[in-house]
């Protein structure tokens, strides 16, 4: 288990509320929990070297962007090319989550994606495209039915 110091519980904390969007972020999240802009860059150092940390950034709500038609395609790939597609996968625009998981007897598929369109038809069209493009025939495209959205984290550290 990572020991952390209480000033780097705060930042984390404060992190996960949110970067606020001023003109000095790291500052204003300082004056909040009480150190200075400083301290606050030094911990966000110090929470990455920890690796508790991997990077900061924003997080798109594709919905409120024009991005409606959402689905998770999970893919049958063979195994020895499934992290090549994997990565590969991941650099599309269109794709925000891809996972590879482990497969069980009754269920093959070992790729996930997250996909999204602005219309269902681009949706689909992308999934034909990638299907077509890295050759993958078995896959189970399971649409968003709603999404689900906590308000505020609570996280005890």
């Amino acid at each position: 288990m990572i020991k952390l110091e209480e000033k780097e519980k705060k930042v984390l904390l404060a992190l996960i509320e949110g970067i606020p969007l001023v003109e000095t972020p790291f500052a204003e999240i300082g004056k909040k929990i009480g150190i200075t802009e400083e301290e606050v860059i030094n911990c966000i150092k110090k929470l990455k070297e920890k690796k508790v940390i991997r990077r900061l950034g924003a997080t798109l709500r594709h919905n409120k962007t024009g991005y409606t038609a959402n689905a998770m395609v999970a893919w049958y790939v063979p195994e020895e090319k499934v992290e090549k597609i994997g990565f590969e996968l991941a650099k599309y625009p269109f794709i925000t989550h891809c996972y590879i998981r482990k497969t069980l007897p009754e269920w093959k598929y070992n790729l996930y994606t997250m996909v999204h369109g602005k219309t269902e038809e681009e949706l689909q069209k992308i999934i034909r495209e990638i299907s077509k493009k890295f050759q993958i025939e078995e896959y189970e495209i399971l649409p968003t039915l709603k999404e689900v959205v906590r308000k505020h984290a609570v996280y005890q550290l």
